[in-house]
């Protein structure tokens, strides 16, 4: 009997290294993984493109370089009114609600529309009920009325120019 309590102890005994080897091991993986995650999430070196976003929140002017080129800065923006029109076509009755934002070169321009407001929502108006449904239905065609936008405007203003048209709003029905 003494033999088998002998041989017990010592399996025993070789089986306890081989759990602490695996315990180990599972240990050092946790933490290594944990100082991966530590090292990537705090204290690696930030891309540019990362760095360029922080300043924008910070209200620092976005003029660093993103993949070798600068990001544009963005202009004054001019919100116009809703505007609500039937949109042209023969067989049913269709309405378009849009509301437009403009992108400016400068801020006089921005003054320059708040003179022309009357102006600019009756070419406004004449444009957008100039279309069909079919027209504004594609992004194609939403694109190209911006297009149509920019050469519209742009034509009548006499300081700066629209830079770029956004829609904040489009509804067709």
């Amino acid at each position: 009997m003494a033999d088998e309590e002998k041989t017990e102890q010592e399996a025993k005994k070789k089986k306890s290294p081989l759990k602490l080897i695996i315990i180990l091991v599972l240990v050092l993986l946790i933490l290594g993984g944990g100082g991966f995650f530590a090292y990537k999430k705090f204290l690696a070196p930030k891309p540019k493109a990362v760095k360029a976003q922080i300043a924008n929140q910070d209200g620092e002017e976005a003029d660093t370089e993103e993949g070798g080129e600068k990001v544009p800065k963005v202009g004054p923006i001019f919100d116009l009114e809703p505007f609500i029109v039937n949109l042209e076509g023969q067989k049913d009755t269709r309405y378009l609600k849009a509301k437009i934002s403009l992108e400016l070169k400068g801020q006089k321009t921005s003054e320059e529309l708040n003179k022309r407001l009357p102006q600019i929502r009756d070419i406004m108006i004449e444009l957008l009920s100039s279309k069909t449904y079919s027209d504004l239905s594609t992004l194609h065609g939403k694109e190209h009325l911006k297009s149509e936008i920019m050469i519209r405007l742009n034509s009548i203003l006499k300081t700066g120019a629209v830079k770029n048209v956004f829609f904040t709003e489009f509804v067709m029905q």
